[in-house]
């Protein structure tokens, strides 16, 4: 470890140190697909600035543990946050926490997706400076099949990495895409084997970390203002999701999660 009076407070997440300079981020909740519950979320967003505050870190991987990235939100959370105002106000500062923390950490990131990778992990996934996929990654943005707008990480990132008419398509649908196809369309960095994930995704942090720190982290803030430009449609779709937990459609959306069947909506 780093520092572990920094990380000594998390729990969802595991965290060690591969190699020199090199903080691994692994969302563990293997039973679950990694799916991020109430206390997985509000570490998701303070770990980047626990890390960025790490002066033995000059590089992060993120993972999942097992053969997931992360399976999205936990249904609890989910239905907890559609019965009380002040839970959701509390995971709408979260959510804007992963995404602006990701955004703001001077230390580039790598994620490593295998699996599914949905909802709150699929933003950090898709934050990364680079991302390394497995083939057969499926990641999908589960919004508007929930019942809620697609906003989290979406409005920020999706148009533009693959554009505004297969951001549409996608995050309309709930179209799910493969690793391979998120390479074609530029929403990953690279696609590899996905028994090569792990090891491509360490191979590029270890570079990193042991490049110029502070011509990559200028660079990264300079390309990262892209994103920052973006900043006001984020908060906005941000607040139309969470507008979304007080109707109906999503108390529908998780009901036939559960019963693992297709959603009707009025």
């Amino acid at each position: 470890m780093t520092n572990s009076v920094i990380y000594d407070a998390y729990d969802k997440l595991k965290l060690d140190t591969p190699a020199e300079g090199v903080l691994r981020i692994t969302i563990s909740e293997p039973g679950r697909l990694n799916a991020v519950d109430a206390a997985a979320h509000r570490e998701l967003g303070e770990i980047w600035r626990d890390a960025d505050r790490d002066d033995a870190v000059r590089a992060i991987v993120v993972r999942g543990e097992g053969r997931a990235f992360s399976a999205g939100g936990d249904l609890s959370m989910i239905e907890e946050m559609t019965r009380d105002h002040a839970t959701r106000l509390r995971v709408f500062a979260e959510a804007r926490d992963i995404v602006y923390n990701v955004l703001n950490c001077s230390k580039p990131i790598v994620s490593a997706v295998q699996g599914p990778a949905v909802g709150a992990g699929l933003a950090v996934a898709l934050l990364a400076d680079i991302s390394v996929a497995g083939r057969t990654a499926r990641i999908i943005d589960g919004h508007t099949r929930l019942g809620v707008a697609a906003g989290d990480h979406a409005a920020i990132v999706w148009p533009l990495l693959c554009g505004l008419a297969k951001a549409k398509y996608h995050l309309l649908l709930c179209e799910p895409v493969t690793g391979e196809q998120a390479e074609r369309m530029g929403l990953v960095s690279l696609c590899v084997d996905d028994d090569q994930v792990h090891d491509k995704a360490m191979e590029i942090a270890v570079r990193l970390a042991g490049g110029a720190q502070e011509a990559i982290r200028l660079t990264k803030y300079s390309l990262n203002n892209w994103l920052r430009l973006a900043g006001p449609s984020f908060d906005a779709s941000l607040a139309m999701e969470f507008l979304g937990f007080t109707g109906p459609d999503v108390t529908e959306g998780v009901r036939a999660l559960r019963e693992k069947r297709p959603p009707s909506f009025g």
